[in-house]
């Protein structure tokens, strides 16, 4: 069984900066594309910002410049560094992966439960 488990979430202050994190465990052969999503009260879930298992890196437009997806893969983590919070950021924000848990397998998607970002004053 795979689990994704995000951290790092909390209230901060318009133009604070959190650091967010999500491990990866369980039965995993390998690990691909990793990514961030957000899904704030009354809105859809959306992307934020996704890492390939190569490094390579795409955000979302309104969070370009100011979000930072990064990745350990030794330690099957996944980070996000933002900065220059605004209220509209405040989200649950979601570690989503795309894993396989054997040689020859196909990837499955999987989802964290989530961790609440608040940005307020």
């Amino acid at each position: 069984q795979v689990q994704l488990v995000e951290s790092g979430g909390g209230v901060v202050q318009p133009g604070g900066s959190l650091r967010l994190s999500c491990v990866a465990s369980g039965n995993i052969f390998g690990i691909y594309d990793m990514g961030w999503h957000r899904q704030a009260p009354g809105k859809q879930r959306e992307l934020v910002a996704v890492i390939t298992s190569g490094g390579s890196t795409n955000y979302a437009e309104s969070m370009e410049g100011r979000f930072t997806i990064s990745r350990d893969i030794a330690e099957n983590t996944l980070y996000m560094q933002m900065s220059s919070l605004k209220a509209k950021d405040t989200a649950v924000y979601y570690c989503n992966a795309h894993i396989s848990v054997a040689a020859g397998t196909a990837n499955n998607d999987y989802w964290g439960e989530g961790t609440q970002v608040t940005v307020s004053s």
